[in-house]
């Protein structure tokens, strides 16, 4: 007994020994102490209302329907929910970072109002002559940033808001089950499963900047689903506990769902501003064809003459730039890349 005790802790010793060989304390020829996994490509991250944003910019494209210049601000939390162990709220504070994306994937004309710190300070040191642009090293005296009346458009509108409500376990369901030998060390099976549900709410409304008349109001919740099935065995056999169990769980992330409430408000203004008649737009053909700027990630001004190989489309593609997946890429350096 006493030998096969010491067997078992030698082998319980060497896997330990074993799995911290995969970290070593010295850094290898890399300079890493391991490898990072880091396996799975970037890729787009859209919601079931993606593809309709994406509808309306090719609908105003198609119709030449110009966007108004439409700024975004503060679209916060007010559930007050926050995690229990004080390391966070529970829903997003980058509610104003998903509205516009949503917008530039509509095709709005944005102008930047949720964070000009960085253009207020260059127009602060251009106000003081001490920004230029000209090339490094090349300035000469007079080069300085001018300041010209008008030089920065103005929004048409702005989108503000709140995610307004977060609420817990709506409607629960479950049930377990468990069966076995009466004796102590009999065979023992249990297994059960359980579903809740919760949801998450949004309070939206866009507002005319000159006159602060609001002009479009959007409510909307969606739920969320969870779920949790398992089962188990208990058993005694030759001295030897075994209790062997398996399981699976699901909830629809959280963070998620408030993305795909602001994109379903967003489909909702922004065919209202471009008076598009609804869903059956989308059935018909672009008569312009050719590539897009805007798409399932967001939109962009194109710098150079390049979209036939560098466009929307092709920002959707997961594997695009990545060394492991593109073959116009050389072969990765390192392992897992």
């Amino acid at each position: 007994m006493v030998t096969r005790s010491f067997k078992l802790a030698a082998l319980i010793t060497a896997s330990a020994i074993g799995l911290a060989g995969c970290i070593s304390p010295n850094p290898g020829a890399s300079g890493l102490y391991a490898q990072p996994l880091m396996r799975a490509p970037v890729t787009p991250n859209p919601t079931p209302y993606s593809s309709a944003l994406v509808c309306l910019g090719q609908y105003a494209r198609q119709y030449g329907v110009a966007s108004p210049r439409i700024a975004v601000g503060r679209i916060e939390d007010k559930t007050g929910k926050a995690e229990p162990d004080g390391s966070g709220r529970k829903i997003t504070l980058g509610g104003s970072e998903m509205a516009i994306s949503a917008f530039a994937k509509a095709g709005a004309n944005l102008v930047e109002r949720y964070d000009s710190s960085v253009s207020e300070m260059e127009l602060k040191y251009a106000n003081n002559k001490l920004i230029t642009d000209a090339p490094s090293g090349q300035a000469e005296p007079g080069d300085y940033r001018k300041i010209y009346s008008g030089q920065v458009p103005g929004s048409n509108f702005y989108v503000t808001g709140a995610v307004t409500e977060f609420n817990f376990n709506i409607r629960s369901v479950g049930g377990d089950i468990g069966a076995g030998q009466q004796e102590a060390t009999g065979l023992k099976f249990r297994m059960g499963n359980r579903t809740a549900v919760m949801n998450v709410a949004l309070d939206l409304r866009l507002v005319d900047t000159v006159t602060l008349q609001v002009v479009d109001v959007v409510s909307y919740q969606k739920q969320i689903v969870g779920y949790e099935v398992g089962a188990g065995l208990f058993d005694f056999l030759n001295g030897n506990v075994f209790d062997i169990s398996g399981g699976e769980g699901g909830l629809e992330p959280v963070q998620l769902a408030v993305r795909a409430l602001i994109e379903r408000a967003t489909v909702e203004m922004m065919a209202n501003l471009y008076g598009m008649p609804g869903p059956e737009a989308c059935m018909t053909n672009d008569p312009i064809g050719g590539v897009r700027t805007a798409g399932a990630t967001g939109a962009y001004v194109p710098a150079y003459n390049n979209l036939r190989s560098n466009n929307a489309q092709s920002r959707e593609d997961p594997n695009r730039w990545n060394s492991s997946r593109d073959a116009d890429l050389p072969a990765p350096r390192r392992r897992g890349y």
